[in-house]
């Protein structure tokens, strides 16, 4: 599900979460862990905006005024979670940062149930994929500071798009372990590190933006 610290984040237990104080921010948070909680344990079919209200012990007029329906409890997850503080690490190549990436994403989608389940359910909700499209594009900013540090090494040449080099260092892991299902493969996650930062060192990913 995620570019790196996602998993957690929406979990919501990445570390450097950011909750605001008040009452307010106190039933927002009591409400979307219920959503994460029910979301895992029913899945989307089950979900309701009753049964949060329930789980979360909030009025359901309350939960209803603030997220309407399904589709907004789903979204505003999905937002939250991108209120963390993840950064990319900086191992010293770009080989080493998108293993490094490469990690985090394995160790969130085989430890974070929610996400896999979230990412479903964004193909039922409009809401949610549009959410989850948000923080898809925000994740990947983030993670342009690994072409760019690569680039002032020497690494990779100018013009190199990072957001292609993240996805290509990135798609084996969702798909060994979302479309396979087959678990974590640390060596595999390694290789295609390895095997997109040394095509990205011979210009496979620049972008030509001449007309």
């Amino acid at each position: 599900m995620t570019v790196g610290g996602a998993a957690s984040a929406i979990s919501g237990t990445a570390a450097g979460a950011r909750r605001p104080g008040g009452r307010s921010a106190r039933i927002r948070a009591q409400v979307l862990e219920a959503v994460r909680e029910l979301l895992v344990e029913q899945g989307f079919d089950a979900l309701s905006v009753d049964a949060v209200a329930e789980r979360a012990a909030v009025h359901r007029t309350t939960v209803y005024r603030r997220w309407r329906d399904v589709g907004g409890l789903l979204a505003d997850v999905l937002d939250a979670a991108g209120g963390d503080g993840w950064e990319p690490r900086d191992t010293g190549t770009l080989a080493g940062d998108l293993a490094a990436v490469n990690g985090e994403v394995e160790a969130g989608l085989t430890g974070e149930p929610v996400t896999a389940a979230l990412i479903a359910a964004s193909f039922r909700s409009a809401q949610a994929a549009e959410a989850l499209q948000r923080f898809w594009d925000e994740r990947y900013e983030r993670c342009a500071v690994l072409v760019e540090r690569a680039l002032a090494r020497g690494e990779v040449p100018e013009g190199t798009c990072a957001r292609r080099v993240v996805v290509a260092a990135t798609a084996p892991v969702y798909q060994q372990i979302l479309l396979l299902r087959g678990g974590a493969d640390p060596l595999l996650a390694r290789q295609a590190a390895a095997a997109v930062a040394l095509a990205a060192s011979r210009g496979l990913f620049v972008v030509d933006e001449a007309p």
